[in-house]
């Protein structure tokens, strides 16, 4: 492993008939593996040659009829894998990340497979009739890195041992039918889900989303809460791309969601708010409970949200004790990121909330905005301040420490204030103490982040 070779030529041909694992792994200049190299390795239980720059497996590997596991990913020139109808005993089979042109032949014949993980190898669609062979499947993912390949909902749900699942559904109606159709009494330990037509980048920051996530691309959202009923209520990340619906309350039902984590929006222009004024009317049907309701959530992105007014009402404040990162950009109508809500009869009196996780808000491209919250907001946490292009904001009403003088504290640990343009933060900003603004000058950066 890690070593400087680049290929292993016709004349080594090793007789280690007991060799039962050999890694080759992290030889990124190994372009050529001769045929011979594998004809006496019949033992061989564990072959990986991940992150390598091999162009073709070679063929003798079919014959490897004790491989349990065979390890490919990161191959990123891989064209060709010979055969892989006579390796029977293979548990772990990992494709993902390669350039295959064509799906392997003799895939269904994997009847004792475990795990599975490998791109669309040139198709649109993973092929029929290979998944309900493959029963004993306990991961399932199909890699998105290259393009998106989608799955019939049909042979996802015939896996009834699965724990992990990665994979994307073609529109709304074959996600719905796969929460429909999946056993109830199976639950996944880990997904990652995607429903609907989406960029490349869609994903882009996958390698640090939650274990259960599912990203919505390019649909319109069906009213009649039929959608909502049936979510996966453990889902602890949702991503929202282009997506018609006037708030999430037509995505999901907020209040079976306990475990949410993160959310991300992204240009969603039929989107007013992210919680509905009317989901919060007493009228019929019975006001739900919103008690916990986000009380999870860590972060939250939104960005080119056109429609866009307000983020979280009043109401749902208290219940934020765990957001710790906040990031709006590019929503042109955005007027209010804690909003006041009419329905609210004793937010007229609330004075203050404690947000004691809070270390991110960035607010950028914001031109409509007059408020950031209505009532005082006590982030002793907060790190990361940024503040551009939003000249209609001329209050920030977040409470600093105060020493036994009755003066703002300096920060404690590290702070950064991003603001942009220099004259809307020397004149028009104000804060809650009059003092605040001296204080924080030695942490302010003008310019663009």
């Amino acid at each position: 492993m890690q070593n400087e070779i680049e290929e292993i030529p016709s004349s080594h041909s090793p007789m280690c008939p007991n060799l039962s694992t050999l890694f080759l792994c992290d030889n990124k200049g190994l372009g050529f593996v001769a045929d011979s190299f594998f004809k006496q390795l019949h033992g061989l239980m564990v072959l990986n040659l991940s992150r390598t720059g091999i162009k073709n497996l070679p063929d003798s590997v079919s014959d490897l009829v004790s491989l349990t596991a065979l390890l490919l990913n990161y191959c990123s020139n891989l064209r060709h894998v010979p055969s892989l109808k006579k390796l029977r005993a293979l548990k772990r089979l990992d494709l993902s990340r390669t350039t295959l042109e064509k799906m392997p032949q003799g895939m269904e014949c994997l009847t004792n497979l475990r795990y599975l993980r490998m791109n669309g190898c040139g198709e649109n669609e993973f092929p029929s009739g290979i998944l309900p062979k493959l029963s004993h499947l306990q991961v399932f993912v199909l890699d998105e890195y290259y393009r998106s390949i989608t799955v019939k909902v049909r042979e996802v749900v015939s896996l009834r041992n699965l724990e992990t699942l990665e994979c994307h559904f073609k529109g709304l109606s074959d996600f719905v039918e796969y929460l429909r159709s999946r056993d109830k009494t199976q639950s996944l330990s880990t997904y990652r889900i995607l429903v609907g037509m989406v960029d490349e980048d869609f994903w882009q920051y996958s390698d640090y989303s939650p274990s259960k996530t599912v990203g919505l691309g390019n649909l319109s959202i069906n009213r009649d809460r039929d959608f909502q009923v049936k979510f996966l209520n453990d889902i602890q990340e949702l991503v929202c791309e282009s997506i018609d619906a006037r708030s999430l309350c037509d995505v999901l039902s907020l209040e079976n969601a306990p475990e949410l984590v993160v959310i991300q929006i992204y240009d969603c222009d039929s989107m007013e708010s992210l919680v509905s004024s009317s989901w919060f009317c007493s009228a019929p049907p019975p006001l739900p409970s919103y008690n916990g309701m986000f009380s999870s959530l860590k972060e939250f992105y939104c960005s080119g949200c056109k429609s866009m007014k307000k983020l979280f009402p009043l109401v749902l404040l208290p219940n934020l004790v765990n957001l710790e990162r906040i990031e709006v950009m590019l929503c042109k109508k955005m007027e209010e990121i804690i909003g006041t809500d009419e329905e609210s009869t004793t937010s007229n009196s609330i004075t203050g909330f404690i947000l004691p996780k809070l270390r991110t808000l960035r607010l950028r491209y914001l031109p409509e905005l007059k408020s950031i919250c209505s009532a005082k907001l006590i982030c002793n946490s907060l790190e990361d301040i940024t503040v551009t292009f939003s000249k209609k904001l001329k209050r920030m009403p977040i409470c600093l420490p105060l020493l036994e003088n009755g003066q703002p504290s300096p920060p404690l640990s590290p702070r950064i204030m991003y603001i942009e343009p220099k004259e809307w933060w020397e004149t028009v900003m104000e804060w809650e103490h009059p003092n605040a603004k001296d204080v924080l000058r030695p942490f302010v950066k003008f310019g663009l982040v």
